[in-house]
């Protein structure tokens, strides 16, 4: 008993040190190896092959044993954990090699009540043929379970359940010896020090108050009661009056509450007139009706859920004056380019004092151009939204194409994905195939472990020998060669010493005033240098202040310079000025008014392009059994595409009418500041 009870404690405490994280198997088991070589060469085998056992299992011992502490192991000991991996691996794995009497006398060995619970709970044969079943099942394959291993534990469970029986007998007829009345501890007091009575404080004294002063007595701050009667209550007279100001905001406050109010009262004026004097493209209408100024009848063109808020444009006049900071360079490029102007029209005005022509008839000449490049300007605007609208109609004629191409790619692509699950299907089977030869193998290879492990161990044995020896001589040859280089080393330490005793010659006098004599060519002193350099330093000061007093008239000039400069580019503005402005009003006079543009080839190549594509896009949509297209069906987006266009051509009347109301309204005024 005792044999076996030392064999199972070293496996206990092998196993308790794996930690399956840092530690590999092998290296765990060579490590072992060597720590049990005082033991006998029974012993030794016994305890790595239950080790070696328990390690590879560990999956399988680590259910049972977790299931046992949950259940019927719940007043167990944790300590005790690997205790029950041991005999779990016995019992399954090494019951027939070892056969029943010595089973039965390891667990013997043993504490008895410890093996009665544990025996119990794992040869329930409702516990087997179930959830341990199942469990394992999930490691390894079921058939290879059940044959191997649940079968032959249902084997052994009749004998086992006698052995249950008999340790609950031994149990009952050896009781656990009762406990030693152990002597109660007899607690003592604390050899502590007896506290000094407390001191009885001296009571404060208390300090006397001056007497307040009588209140000044006056006809009206005592009453009596009305009916002369004796009260012992005092009627007061009402008190003096609270200044005003106590509740009364400050006047810091005050003023910010008042400019609050005038700003926000300031930005609501500003919301409104924005919102009155919105763009008026923005506001969609028949063509036939006239521009209003009514902020109610302005409504806002929606597209979708949004509201599209176009920006407010400023249009400023050729006569603005908008105030322009100019730098030198804009000063100076300006004045040269109002100079070349001038220069200009001094050679015209002479050319025409000698007798050149007048260029009345390349004016008109070029106004007619200017009108039929603004036909032509008009024309192309109308071949962009032509061109708009067919791209729109070309855009859905293609969205029809691509809806008839994505049905054949479903249609193929399902045709692919049937393909593909059946070859799915049939790799599957084969590889179910592979693995249950595979796991065959395995087996095979399984039964041959034992042997090649003992003849690994045996190999690498002689291995770490042989690396100790080794070890052991390059250490040896380590040590001599540091001891061979501590030498060398003392030496030279030595040598540096023995220099460094030397006396040295520590400071030399230096003569400032005394010139080196080495033979050069304008050879000096320090003292000299030192004078030299202050001369020339002298000379470069007075060089610099001469080169500030230049540069401090040349910027004077300049800016008078620039000053005249600036005057006569304020002249030359304001005579611009005056002739852009005449320009203007000549050019609002000679608008025409807006009509239709003119029917040129690639406006009605464009409709009719527009119309086939029509026909063409209402003849696909009937092929495809879809639902009307969406110019044809009232859709909220057809809608608001359509309503789009529709106001692009309005818009677009507007503004030339606008630009003409503004050009007769305006072109009086401007006349009178021309003149």
């Amino acid at each position: 008993m005792a044999y076996y009870e030392k064999c199972i404690e070293t496996v206990i405490e092998q196993l308790d040190k794996f930690n399956p994280e840092k530690d590999s198997p092998e290296q765990f088991l060579e490590t072992v190896s060597t720590s049990l070589q005082t033991l006998s060469a029974q012993t030794q085998a016994f305890v790595l092959e239950v080790l070696s056992g328990c390690l590879q299992y560990q999956r399988l011992l680590t259910i049972v044993v977790d299931a046992f502490y949950v259940r019927d192991g719940r007043l167990c000991l944790w300590a005790d954990y690997s205790l029950f991996e041991v005999i779990c691996y016995l019992a399954t794995f090494q019951l027939d090699e070892l056969g029943f009497q010595l089973f039965c006398n390891i667990i013997k060995s043993q504490p008895l009540d410890k093996m009665c619970k544990f025996l119990r709970f794992f040869f329930n044969p409702l516990n087997l043929c179930s959830w341990i079943k199942d469990e394992w099942s999930l490691v390894y394959e079921i058939a290879y379970v059940k044959e191997n291993w649940i079968d032959p534990l249902m084997r052994w469970q009749p004998k086992v359940q006698e052995l249950i029986s008999q340790l609950e007998r031994m149990l009952a007829n050896h009781p656990s010896l009762p406990k030693t009345k152990a002597k109660v501890t007899e607690p003592k007091e604390f050899n502590l020090s007896a506290p000094r009575p407390r001191g009885i404080p001296v009571p404060e004294r208390v300090p006397i108050l001056a007497k307040p002063r009588p209140p000044a007595t006056s006809p009206g701050l005592l009453h009596a009661p009305p009916d002369g009667t004796a009260d012992h209550r005092l009627f007061l007279a009402p008190p003096h009056q609270v200044p005003r100001s106590t509740y009364q905001l400050p006047k810091e406050q005050q003023l910010l509450e008042i400019t609050k109010r005038y700003n926000r009262r300031k930005a609501e004026e500003l919301l409104l007139r924005a919102n009155m004097e919105e763009m008026r493209c923005a506001v969609p209408r028949s063509r036939g009706e006239p521009l209003v100024q009514d902020s109610k009848k302005q409504l806002r063109l929606q597209f979708g859920p949004r509201i599209l808020k176009t920006p407010k444009l400023t249009f400023y006049k050729p006569n603005d004056d908008v105030p322009v900071k100019l730098n030198t360079a804009a000063i100076l490029r300006e004045g040269a380019l109002y100079q070349r102007q001038v220069e200009k029209e001094l050679q015209r005005v002479d050319q025409l004092v000698d007798g050149a022509g007048d260029f009345s008839e390349f004016l008109e000449w070029q106004k007619r151009m200017q009108a039929k490049d603004r036909e032509e300007q008009l024309a192309a605007g109308e071949c962009r939204r032509l061109q708009g609208k067919l791209s729109h109609e070309e855009a859905i004629l293609a969205r029809q194409h691509l809806m008839q191409e994505n049905k054949q790619k479903a249609n193929q692509k399902k045709e692919e994905t049937a393909e593909l699950m059946q070859q799915c299907a049939e790799r599957r089977l084969q590889e179910e195939r592979s693995m249950k030869e595979l796991v065959e193998q395995v087996l095979e290879t399984q039964k041959n472990v034992k042997v090649a492990q003992t003849k690994l161990l045996k190999v690498r044995q002689q291995i770490v020998q042989e690396v100790i020896e080794e070890s052991r001589e390059l250490l040896q040859r380590s040590t001599e060669a540091a001891k061979e280089e501590q030498r060398q080393r003392c030496e030279l330490i030595s040598q540096l010493r023995a220099l460094e005793m030397q006396p040295t010659r520590k400071g030399k006098l230096v003569d400032l005033t005394q010139i080196p004599g080495y033979g050069l060519e304008g050879e000096m002193s320090i003292m000299e240098l030192r004078e030299r350099l202050a001369l020339l330093k002298e000379s470069q000061r007075r060089e610099e202040e001469e080169k500030r007093d230049q540069i401090i008239q040349g910027k004077r000039a300049k800016s008078q310079e620039l000053q005249n400069t600036v005057e006569q580019i304020s002249l030359c503005r304001a005579a611009m000025g005056r002739s852009a402005a005449l320009r203007w009003e000549e050019k609002k006079a000679l608008s025409v008014g807006p009509g239709a543009p003119c029917q040129d080839e690639r406006v009605l190549e464009l409709q009719r392009r527009i119309e086939e594509k029509a026909a063409e896009r209402h003849k696909q949509a009937a092929l495809l059994h879809v639902s009307a297209p969406r110019a044809a069906r009232p859709k909220p987006r057809a809608q608001l595409e359509a309503q789009h266009w529709l106001e692009l051509e309005r818009s677009r009347e507007r503004r030339l009418r606008a630009l003409q109301q503004e050009g007769s309204a305006c072109g009086p005024a401007r006349r009178l500041e021309a003149a």
